[in-house]
């Protein structure tokens, strides 16, 4: 399998994107694609001591910044890091996509240069987060601002199959972000979301509030992607704010340093699970060919991890496809 790497996307590129590759390739059966400045990623290839075996370069001219304008991708940045990365996927070069770079340029390339899905609406970020007993599924979060109902239910859809195939959830939970569990909370996307979902061929368990998911009361979260991405930063922040805590009261003196030591176990296991570079990024569900988004901090182990998602999205795709066309059958029966 060759997975097309944005080698110049994120904070941390090239360096990281790099050595993510060549754990990748030492790690899982693909061969990796940088996209990039040929000449300084031979150069900085050679300054890190990595070894090319299943790596190859594709020269590609400049980056896509976060404040340019995404549409550039198609047009004058085409030639970009990311731009050529996108090109090798839709000529079938490689099988899939990651980057780190712009997001807002990733929706545009994914939707209009690799395509959408037959009768999806409008492709989604899914974001795999931490439970207290096990991962769920967020989306949209953030590539939509605004939705429609029947939006929420193609993310529905997409969503319970990704955690069912992928993450071996059977019959995956769905639950619609809202202000209260009552039926006729929310606005009217919300009120409307919720009888279309009812009606939609997926295990929908009504509403659920901010606080459920992390209590694995659903597997998958549907959202509009302003609300998502609200979540998910403040889910993050929250993250870091208990890490930055713990780690304040484990130094606090003689005391609390030996339950440190007593508890470091449990401690890194937490930290594990709530470390985003587990996970590695987000897919853009609904798009033709497996696109992923990495978090825009990613080091060598986030890019690993990446680009394992993207195999494993690659022998998935097809079921999604088939699944949005059984949903869009059972619209035209009623």
């Amino acid at each position: 399998m060759r997975i097309a790497l944005d080698a110049f996307g994120g904070d941390n590129a090239p360096d990281k994107v790099i050595l993510g590759a060549a754990l990748a390739v030492a790690e899982l059966d693909v061969e990796v694609i940088l996209t990039g400045d040929e000449k300084i990623i031979n150069s900085r290839i050679r300054q890190l001591g990595v070894q090319t075996k299943n790596i190859t370069i594709k020269h590609a001219d400049g980056i896509i910044n976060i404040e340019d304008d995404p549409m550039l991708i198609r047009k004058s940045k085409k030639n970009c890091s990311m731009g050529m990365a996108f090109q090798l996927v839709d000529s079938g070069e490689a099988d899939a996509f990651v980057s780190a770079g712009s997001t807002a340029a990733l929706v545009v390339g994914g939707t209009m240069l690799i395509g959408r899905m037959k009768g999806v609406k409008r492709p989604a970020y899914a974001t795999l987060m931490p439970g207290i007993n096990g991962y769920y599924m967020l989306l949209d979060g953030g590539a939509n601002v605004d939705c429609r109902p029947e939006m929420l239910v193609q993310f529905g859809v997409m969503g319970s199959i990704f955690m069912q195939k992928i993450m071996k959830v059977d019959n995956p939970r769905v639950g619609l972000l809202n202000i209260g569990t009552e039926r006729g909370k929310g606005r009217e996307l919300e009120q409307k979301a919720y009888e279309t979902l009812q009606n939609a061929p997926l295990n929908f368990i009504g509403n659920v509030e901010g606080r459920d998911p992390i209590a694995n009361l659903c597997d998958v979260v549907v959202t509009d992607g302003f609300t998502g991405n609200v979540y998910l930063k403040t889910v993050e922040g929250m993250g870091r704010f208990m890490k930055s805590s713990l780690r304040e009261l484990f130094s606090t003196n003689a005391g609390t340093k030996i339950g440190y030591l007593l508890s470091k176990k449990g401690v890194k296991n937490l930290s594990k699970k709530t470390d985003y570079r587990e996970v590695g990024g987000s897919p853009l569900l609904g798009v033709k060919k497996p696109v992923i988004k990495a978090h825009g901090s990613s080091d060598e182990k986030a890019f690993k991890n990446a680009i394992k998602q993207a195999v494993s999205f690659c022998k998935v795709i097809q079921e999604i496809e088939t699944g949005i066309a059984e949903l869009s059958a059972l619209k035209e029966e009623n």
